[in-house]
């Protein structure tokens, strides 16, 4: 399973650090849920605008630093940092719980200073 795991991660990551929204939407399901500090965001249109908002928060060529990474069977979390001309994120965090070949439950969480 980790392996399988660590390619979606793989995946998910390099598609959000190019602001690919059409790969990132790969990595999700009509059943996926995404949980924020503003709520749960459920199936594939939500999640789209999700990503949206967030990719214009860190664009393409923001600074961004990878802290933490731990995997753990089928779940995986990442801390960390970022910085763009719209906002200086000192933390963030995600945990991902994959089921097969895709994300099932992601958390996000960051603080912001806009």
């Amino acid at each position: 399973m980790d392996n399988i795991v660590e390619k979606v991660l793989a995946h998910h990551l390099t598609a959000f650090g190019n602001n690919d929204l059409d790969e990132i939407m790969k990595d999700y399901t009509e059943t996926s849920v995404v949980m924020t500090p503003n709520g749960s965001i459920n199936g594939l249109v939500a999640i789209r605008i999700f990503f949206e908002d967030f990719f214009a928060i860190i664009p393409t060529g923001s600074a961004f630093s990878m802290k933490q990474k731990t995997i753990v069977g089928h779940v995986a979390y990442i801390a960390w940092v970022s910085e763009s001309v719209q906002a200086k994120i000192p933390m963030g965090t995600d945990t991902f719980v994959f089921e097969n070949d895709k994300i099932k439950y992601h958390t996000v969480a960051n603080y912001r200073i806009n």
